[in-house]
């Protein structure tokens, strides 16, 4: 089963960034796993065992340095756009308007 990992590191350290920037080139050393990286958090997508493998790994390699607290939200089932075949799209007339041929999206509130 594939997943998302949506996780936030915390140093309790006034150098705080050395260490997530560590923490965030090493996820990226795994091929098998999709990393993007926000100003909020860092998203990790892949087979879920070995998602959470790496993950521990990692926040067990990570634990050797400063005191830090971790934040995660797991959500299963959960495939990044890239991986995922996608759902049909809206079908729109060369004008950008819907067409007959394809479901339309509401719109927005």
């Amino acid at each position: 089963m594939r997943a998302a990992v949506d996780i936030s590191m915390y140093p309790l350290t006034g150098d705080y960034r050395p260490p997530i920037q560590a923490f965030i080139d090493r996820l990226n050393t795994y091929p098998e796993l999709h990393v993007e990286t926000n100003a909020l958090s860092t998203q990790v997508w892949g087979e879920l065992d070995r998602t959470l493998a790496v993950l521990a790994e990692e926040m067990r390699r990570a634990a050797n340095g400063p005191q830090l607290v971790f934040v995660l939200k797991v959500l299963p089932g959960l495939e990044h756009a890239a991986t995922a075949s996608a759902p049909p799209t809206a079908k729109t007339s060369p004008g950008g308007e819907p067409s007959a041929a394809g479901p339309t999206a509401a719109p927005a509130p």
